[in-house]
């Protein structure tokens, strides 16, 4: 079965930093492009960060470059979002998201979501 469990949201002032976990199971964690999407309510899910399969390759949505690191650890399956500088629009719950090929299938995933709240 698989499982994508997110954690380390919370409350965080302005300029403050979080670290998003995603423990990934029940597939080949290595062989998936990982992502963190984020949505607000009343707005389409949107793309944060992308991460390919061996971690050389990272893609940041424009508002988050410079603040967010997506990163990944292919032995203990999890991937990450480091987020600094964080600003109260980046309020959102965000999602973590496993797309994968499986005899020229494309399979996706996605977890449970963790709220962020950036206010003061």
């Amino acid at each position: 079965q698989v499982q994508l469990v997110e954690s380390g949201g919370g409350l965080v002032q302005p300029g403050g930093s979080l670290r998003l976990s995603c423990a990934a199971s029940g597939f080949f964690f290595s062989s998936a492009i990982m992502s963190w999407y984020r949505q607000v309510p009343g707005k389409e899910r949107e793309l944060v960060a992308s991460i390919g399969s061996y971690g050389t390759i990272t893609r940041y949505e424009d508002s988050v470059k410079g603040r967010f690191t997506i990163s990944r650890d292919n032995v203990k399956n999890t991937v990450y979002l480091q987020m600094n500088g964080l600003r109260p629009d980046d309020t959102a719950v965000y999602y973590c998201h496993a797309r994968r090929t499986v005899r020229q299938v494309e399979i996706t995933h996605w977890g449970q979501g963790t709220q962020v709240t950036v206010s003061s």
